[in-house]
């Protein structure tokens, strides 16, 4: 009797996986083991958060014949920046200014002689702050700066602040719950079709969770506020 219904059991779930197999490729049902009774699927799970943290570089440069006056001119472009910043609403503990830099073309011993401006400088003031929508705001109102004269800097072709999400860990667990429920949802169709019961998880396997930027890219994420986390996990499950 007990051989019957074992045979009964695994002819059904054959039967369902053959006209299953297509179905299953865009669902998420992995594989499944008649001689453990056991299917296993992919769970995804996607999660929109907004960045935590932000961190924006103010580069700015200056060019010139005379040291004194490529450092006095950096000095002045720092000051209306840091003078920028504080009426943005910026304290002083989210404001870093750096050393200033300044150059001697012709000292250098691959140097061409043939230089324009024999002096050229540059400076940096960086914003960190958790404020991220006052950070995007600030950025968004950096005009007043270039009509002052300030030659801001892009830092590899981009210029504006780059946002993380520093909290990873505390949305972490959300997004695997997803994950898991979503992994579930397949599996217990599977055995409903199949006439089975799902019984216990039995593995799992996290995967990698990525990364991407609120429309779905991962070029460059640091761009904008908004993240989206994805994650695409592995489950088994045991079938009565």
């Amino acid at each position: 009797m007990a051989g019957t219904r074992f045979d009964v059991f695994s002819a059904a779930i054959l039967a369902v996986a053959l006209g299953f197999a297509g179905w299953s490729v865009g669902q998420g049902v992995e594989r499944f083991r008649m001689a453990d009774r056991s299917v296993t699927v992919k769970g995804l799970a996607e999660l929109d958060v907004k960045s935590d943290f932000a961190i924006w570089t103010l580069g700015f440069r200056r060019g010139g014949d005379g040291f004194d006056s490529v450092q006095r001119q950096l000095s002045a472009d720092r000051q209306q920046v840091v003078a920028f910043l504080t009426a943005q609403g910026f304290s002083a503990d989210e404001i870093e200014t750096r050393p200033l830099q300044v150059q001697d073309l012709l000292a250098r011993e691959w140097g061409n002689n043939n230089v324009a401006l024999r002096f050229t400088g540059q400076g940096q003031v960086v914003v960190k702050s958790p404020r991220v929508d006052l950070v995007a705001k600030a950025a968004n109102a950096s005009d007043p700066l270039i009509q002052a004269g300030v030659q801001l800097d892009n830092q590899d072709g981009y210029a504006g602040p780059r946002y993380q999400l520093r909290g990873f860990n505390d949305v972490k667990p959300r997004l695997l719950e997803e994950a898991t429920r979503n992994a579930r949802e397949q599996a217990s169709k599977f055995a409903t079709d199949a006439g089975a019961t799902l019984a216990g998880l039995r593995s799992a396997n996290q995967g990698v969770i990525r990364v991407l930027d609120d429309d779905g890219s991962d070029m460059d994420t640091s761009r904008t506020i908004g993240k989206r986390l994805r994650v695409v996990s592995t489950f088994q499950f045991g079938l009565q």
